[in-house]
């Protein structure tokens, strides 16, 4: 019998179908329009923007405007790319203009699909921002979409990292800006450190496309964006800690593969006690327990996960004497990204790596609350849906699937599950010989560098010819996947099968044709591309009689979304493919997360080595293991994005404030109302509301304002004089202070005390912006202990980070106040001073720059010593004088250099 949902199903569709229903209407009259547009000259597309633009300045929505502006991008695409696109490419553009997020698979122009509701979105004039995950790629797309944009009469810019300010800003003015999302992240918090408006590269935040949206906004959205500065070097410490931990035995800590954690047992804990006791890192009479030794126990447990949580070429890879970490979804190296709290340096301290200092945070924010900023987000990704709770939940976003412009024709096989990892590498290596022999392009998936990197071994032994992409090769990424499509071809690939880059049964055309202009210059482009195209058509005909691309995975991932992509390489465009997935209960997916039952069902069926089990149910069993670990990440990044989401609200109104300053021409009220409050709460405190005069400390409030606002006020006989009260004596303070700012406003000159006043505005709140931060980070680390009381976490959180923020803004007035009030003109002696010491400095740098030239040998060196040549050094130790004569240790002379 049918349940009642699947008989409404069957009757109105589902809501994606009805979503799907509802854009028809829009694609028909998109497609009417098209003969009009074809009739346009080149100059007539771009007049029809000029009109566009007219017409929304006169009040007509984009929401009106989509069918004429689409049918105008359709047509500049097919003239700049010969590209025309499908009707289920306009359907994907209308949903991103619609603020959804559009899940399209792999091969269906998800590019040239953004440029519909970018074109439209730029209309209005405040520009639009696609992000993608990866510099190559935004390049990649300025540079080809840009052709499209220039046909309609608009500007293209890439942001990318170390750019020039002025291209930067440029790139930011432009109608459409290409940029990834950590660099359009990094140049909001840039932006509000800057102390002018001219200086800031964004001009707000108002529509944005994001490619391979769930790589963005959930995987890479697990760790906060943080710009920092250099503290304290603690590298001999790490060093000294790294050693401990190897003496540790299995009996001295938990480990806990599920969550990812790690801590010491009670043994532990004394064990550990007494290592530091013995190695002088903890004072005599001193426990792990007290509060002195928080900075050690912290820096202990950070070296113990650094050295069970973190394994070389999973989690990270030693690359020019540097830990670059690997990001686990993608595979790819991340340059410049790094973990923070000390973990960094306690790996770099476990793989002997030269250890950085560790830094203080000066601004950060997470992916969550930057693209929140947008008046209108959307996405397109080949894989969306099994997130669609978390997109519509954190972000307001919506998930529909578009279809495909061809049926699907790829066979995806049932599940295959080993009893242990030696039968599935073998039954992986036989299913890949027999594809090899027909000469089917296969693609083989794994879950880490040393994965594989053993896989490879073994395809050698069995000599077959393969290529391996990992973080290793991320260079000839692209090389890799343009070939990964060619008749006999087998690549193995760590969970980056080629994001953003199509694998084109018998291979890429685009690049054969740009190889051959490398290699011949002189050649005739349009001769070649012929050549190649007609190679091309036979290599893809082989291909696709063999059957298309074989995707075959070793290891199920624990997001579906990521198994899905990697499927997703497969069957593009109609085109014939075929799918595995081989298991064994060694996997990790399998040994963590609930392998017993399948172990006993196993048994059951009494299993011959080298056998597997193949059924239907397998897959569904697997899929519900996955689905409970993506709700324990959702839960832990929705935990993660609560505690942010205070700081984000404090975050907003310091930003608002700085802004604010930086607009405003003249900020003399709004000092002066800092003034005025500084005032107040001195007189408060040394005169409180509502006390007789003998309780009053007029002592205090003379010396406090002496300090706080560098005047001798006669504060003493005024609160002697008969009749004065608290107020009388605050106005009275106001006034003189008044007085005092006046005189120095003449001194300076009124345009002179509007810039300090300004400037001294915005570093004191960068200042106390930073200490606040540092400070939240402390209160968040500890205060998951108020749990232990019956406490909410959160709510403690809320409340004092509310106070914190509070009496960051008091110490605020007061500090401005103070640093107002004692600046003054510098006298002659003390400007040409101050000239001197920037002209030593600029000298002493300007010789830093210059290239050192060899000295002559001083008289006492040793004989026949030749600077040019080692060998007539001798061999001096390293605390010996150089032999070079200079009188320095050969360590600090010419030792630097050996």
């Amino acid at each position: 019998m049918l349940g009642i949902g699947t008989v409404a199903k069957k009757i109105f569709g589902t809501p994606n179908d009805r979503k799907i229903k509802a854009t028809r209407p829009l694609v028909e009259k998109i497609n009417l329009l098209e003969p009009e547009f074809e009739a346009l000259s080149d100059e007539g597309l771009k007049e029809k923007t000029e009109e566009f633009r007219q017409r929304i300045a006169e009040g007509e929505s984009l929401d009106d405007l989509l069918p004429e502006a689409f049918a105008n991008c359709r047509e500049a695409a097919r003239r700049a790319l010969g590209l025309r696109a499908f009707d289920v490419q306009l359907m994907g553009g209308i949903f991103l203009h619609q603020g959804n997020i559009a899940e399209m698979k792999t091969g269906e122009g998800k590019t040239l699909v953004a440029t519909f509701p970018s074109y439209l979105n730029a209309l209005s004039g405040k520009g639009v921002h696609i992000v993608t995950v990866n510099d190559y790629l935004a390049k990649r797309d300025a540079e080809w979409m840009g052709k499209v944009y220039a046909a309609l009469g608009m500007t293209t810019g890439v942001v990318y990292p170390q750019q020039p300010d002025s291209e930067k800003q440029g790139a930011y003015a432009a109608d459409i800006t290409y940029a990834t999302n950590n660099e359009l992240g990094f140049d909001y918090l840039r932006d509000n450190m800057k102390s002018s408006l001219e200086d800031m590269y964004q001009r707000g935040h108002n529509f944005a496309v994001v490619d391979e949206v769930d790589s963005i906004l959930i995987d890479e959205a697990r760790t906060p964006l943080i710009i920092s500065g250099p503290a304290q070097d603690r590298s001999e410490l790490y060093i000294t800690i790294d050693k401990l931990i190897p003496e540790l035995s299995e009996e001295h800590y938990a480990l806990d593969e599920k969550t990812r954690n790690v801590t010491f047992t009670d043994e532990g804990n004394e064990f550990l006690e007494n290592l530091l006791h013995a190695r002088g890192l903890l004072e005599e009479g001193q426990s792990l327990y007290d509060p002195e030794s928080s900075t050690i126990v912290h820096h202990v447990n950070q070296g113990l996960r650094a050295h069970k949580l973190f394994h070389k070429d999973k989690e990270y890879i030693v690359r020019d004497n540097q830990v670059v970490l690997i990001d686990e979804f993608t595979g790819r190296m991340m340059a410049g990204r790094r973990l923070s709290d000390g973990l960094h340096q306690a790996i770099e301290a476990k793989e002997g790596c030269s250890i950085q200092a560790e830094n203080v945070t000066l601004a950060q924010v997470t992916f969550q609350n930057y693209f929140r900023l947008y008046n209108r987000l959307s996405g397109m990704t080949g894989t969306a849906v099994t997130e669609a709770e978390e997109f519509a939940e954190i972000y307001g976003l919506g998930v529909v699937e578009v279809p495909t412009n061809q049926p699907i024709a790829r066979v995806d096989d049932d599940d295959a599950v080993y009893r242990d990892a030696n039968d599935k590498i073998k039954a992986v290596i036989e299913s890949i010989q027999e594809a090899y022999k027909k000469g089917q392009p296969i693609l083989v998936g794994t879950t880490s560098i040393e994965k594989s990197e053993k896989l490879s071994e073994h395809l050698t032994k069995a000599n077959i010819k393969h290529n391996v992409l990992n973080a290793r090769q991320h260079e000839k990424e692209a090389q890799i996947i343009a070939d990964a499509g060619k008749f006999g071809a087998v690549t193995i690939a760590t969970n980056m099968a080629g994001r953003g880059t199509d694998i084109q049964l018998g291979g890429n055309v685009e690049m054969k044709v740009l190889e051959a202009l490398d290699a011949d210059p002189e050649a005739d482009p349009e001769a070649i591309r012929n050549r190649i195209e007609a190679e091309h058509a036979d290599e893809k005909k082989k291909v696709l009689e063999a059957g298309g691309l074989y995707v075959l995975a070793t290891e199920r991932h624990e997001s579906r979304r990521i198994d899905n992509q990697l499927r997703g390489r497969s069957g593009r465009q109609g085109d014939p493919g075929r799918s595995s997935f081989f298991l064994s209960l060694d996997d990790d997916l399998m040994r963590i997360f609930g392998s017993e039952r399948l172990e006993k069902v196993l048994s059951t069926l009494g299993m011959k080595e080298g056998e597997a089990i193949i059924h239907p149910w397998v897959n569904k069993s697997l899929e519900r293991a996955q689905a409970k670990v993506e709700g324990h990440n959702f839960d832990v990044r929705k935990q993660l994005l609560k505690f942010d989401d205070v700081m984000n609200e404090q975050r907003k109104v310091i930003f608002k404030q700085r802004l604010d300053i930086m607009k405003a021409d003249d900020l003399s009220e709004i000092v002066q109302d800092m003034r005025n409050e500084v005032i107040d709460d001195l007189v408060d405190t040394f005169m409180p509301p509502k006390t007789y005069a003998d309780q009053w400390d007029t002592e205090g409030l003379y010396a406090a304002v002496i300090e706080q606002l560098n005047m001798d006020l006669p504060v003493i006989a005024w609160a002697g004089e008969e009749g004065v009260d608290d107020e009388e004596i605050a106005e009275r303070i106001e006034k003189a202070a008044d007085e005092l700012m006046e005189q120095k406003t003449k001194q300076f000159g009124s345009e002179n005390m509007r810039k300090i006043e300004k400037q001294m505005l915005l570093q004191t709140i960068d200042n106390k912006w930073r200490e606040h931060l540092l400070t939240l980070e402390h209160l968040r680390s500890v205060v998951g202990f108020r749990g232990y009381a019956q406490r909410d976490p959160l709510n403690e959180y809320k409340t004092e980070a509310f106070q914190l923020f509070e009496s960051m803004l008091d110490s605020l007035r007061h500090d401005v106040t103070q640093k107002l009030s004692q600046i003054r003109p510098m006298t002659e002696e003390e400007q040409q001073l101050m000239v001197d010491q920037i002209a030593q400095q600029r000298a002493a740098m300007e010789q830093a720059a210059t290239p050192s030239v060899p000295a002559e040998t001083p008289e006492n060196a040793v004989s026949g010593f030749d600077e040019s040549d080692p060998s007539t050094w001798g061999n001096p130790g390293r605390n010996e004088t150089c032999p070079c004569g200079s009188g320095k240790k050969f360590k600090h002379c010419h030792g630097r250099l050996a």
